[in-house]
């Protein structure tokens, strides 16, 4: 199915291009989240005379997700759970767990935007992790994790 994008996604294209993707990934994630519209002329009409206006809310999301990543870099969160003498954890460190410290340090962080690319933290100690603010914007944070008894 063809689709012409309405944002911008990752490993697919910018704001305006007409892409080829199976028909389950348009119909299930793109078009119910607004993130593109079949190819049609009338879409293609609509969104010509929309253009102007999707390019500037696309860079004020760039901008805000830059401003809050120049605040983000580098910070460290501390996690403290239960952990046993040898140092591991009962149970882990979930991206859920990252990004609700990150909420109560009053950053707007879904768990969905962190990235975690060797699973849950199951030791004490420190890790670092890559916070997608956007697509084009990562802040990478420390996450120190405290073990009690």
């Amino acid at each position: 199915m063809q689709v012409i994008l309405m944002d911008k996604v990752a490993k697919l294209g910018d704001l305006g291009d007409v892409v080829k993707v199976r028909d389950g990934y348009a119909r299930n994630f793109l078009i119910p989240t607004g993130r593109a519209k079949r190819v049609t002329p009338e879409n293609l009409a609509a969104f010509e005379a929309r253009r102007a206006e999707l390019e500037k809310a696309a860079a004020e999301r760039l901008a805000a997700a830059k401003a809050v990543a120049e605040k983000l870099e580098g910070f460290m969160v501390q996690i403290t759970r239960k952990a046993g003498v040898d140092g591991r954890l009962f149970g882990s460190v979930s991206t859920a767990d990252i990004a609700e410290a990150l909420t109560a340090q009053s950053f707007v962080v879904d768990k969905s935007m962190v990235r975690m690319p060797d699973g849950p933290i199951k030791a004490v100690g420190d890790a670092q992790f890559e916070i997608a603010l956007h697509s084009d914007v990562v802040a990478t944070v420390t996450v120190s994790v405290l073990g009690e008894h």
